[in-house]
């Protein structure tokens, strides 16, 4: 494998252990950089690394080596600790090299706002394998991850470890966690949101626009939009075009309230799909039971209204 990992280590349950490796699972897709550059002279800004001292002063200040710059904890007002990189390196932190899984939990019960970064999870080598799988199957098998915390980036994180959902990858995966006192407590957003009695016609209405939009999620539909937009812009200005400006929404159809607009938005889904049905010459798929009841009620009526006219020409 051509990509060099993040982090190497050790996963730990209780007396199992075997050795891993991290890999980032995220990559940024955007190639529109920007600098920032002077409106005036058009000539990009550049930044120096000065002393605060001497950037207080008239003359030009002398600019600091990056080899000697270190961090600093301001310990009071002005004053300030030295703290060399190994000095950080060699904090006796166990989760530096060891992930000790302390907990396990079902996957339904991993919040998603605690969710932060993932990765991908290997063996280190063929030595490793067979205690690898064995665990990988056994979270898969029970639908659970394990609870840990992993050292890497200047601090300690909060990390779970999970069986992939596709059941064709080998791996293991990896998602850094935020800890409970970096969530902001959701009761102070929601607390003045007013409870409301929904009613049956309403919910019935809106959970079967929710059926008629359920589908499979596929990430390859999804696209940065407004990247796409910005790399329109900047060609345009290379080519000296016209820039593109954006299309004027149509004003959405007025509604009187609630239930007509998921009437609205149930029916004329229908209708699309009638027609996008039409336009594919498709055979019409399977009917479901509150599809079938409709189109009887339909037969009943129009059986009703053909009756009703044969008896007016019989009069």
């Amino acid at each position: 494998m051509a990509a060099r990992p993040y982090w190497s280590g050790h996963i730990q349950i209780s007396l199992v252990s075997f050795a891993v490796k991290l890999f980032v699972a995220t990559e940024s897709k955007s190639e529109i950089r920007f600098h920032q550059i002077s409106r005036s002279t058009g000539e990009r800004v550049k930044y120096q690394k000065v002393s605060a001292s001497e950037a207080n002063e008239s003359t030009p200040a002398s600019t600091i080596e990056k080899s000697d710059i270190v961090k600093g904890y301001e310990f009071r007002k002005g004053e300030y600790i030295q703290i060399e990189p190994e000095e950080i390196a060699n904090l006796r932190i166990p989760s530096r090299n060891t992930i000790a899984l302390e907990q396990f939990i079902a996957l339904e019960e991993l919040d998603p706002a605690f969710f932060e970064k993932p990765y991908f999870v290997t063996p280190e080598n063929a030595a490793q394998t067979e205690a690898f799988v064995t665990i990988r199957e056994a979270l898969r098998g029970m639908k659970k991850a394990g609870i840990g915390k992993i050292a890497f980036g200047g601090r300690e994180h909060l990390v779970a470890i999970a069986a992939p959902a596709d059941k064709e990858l080998k791996g293991l995966m990896a998602y850094t966690m935020r800890y409970q006192e970096e969530l902001r407590d959701a009761k102070e957003y929601f607390s003045e949101i007013k409870d409301v009695t929904v009613e049956k016609d309403q919910l019935d209405l809106a959970q079967e626009l929710i059926k008629r939009k359920a589908q499979k999620f596929d990430p390859s539909k999804w696209h940065d939009e407004y990247e796409a937009a910005v790399r329109a812009l900047v060609q345009a200005k290379v080519d000296h075009q016209p820039l593109p400006v954006e299309e004027e929404h149509r004003p959405m159809a007025k509604v009187i309230n609630l239930m007509d607009a998921l009437r609205a938005s149930v029916h004329g889904n229908k209708q699309e799909e009638a027609a996008a049905a039409t336009g594919r010459k498709k055979p019409a798929a399977k009917a479901t039971a509150s599809d079938a009841k409709h189109g009887m009620e339909i037969v009943k009526e129009t059986k009703a209204a053909a009756k009703k006219g044969a008896k007016k020409k019989s009069a």
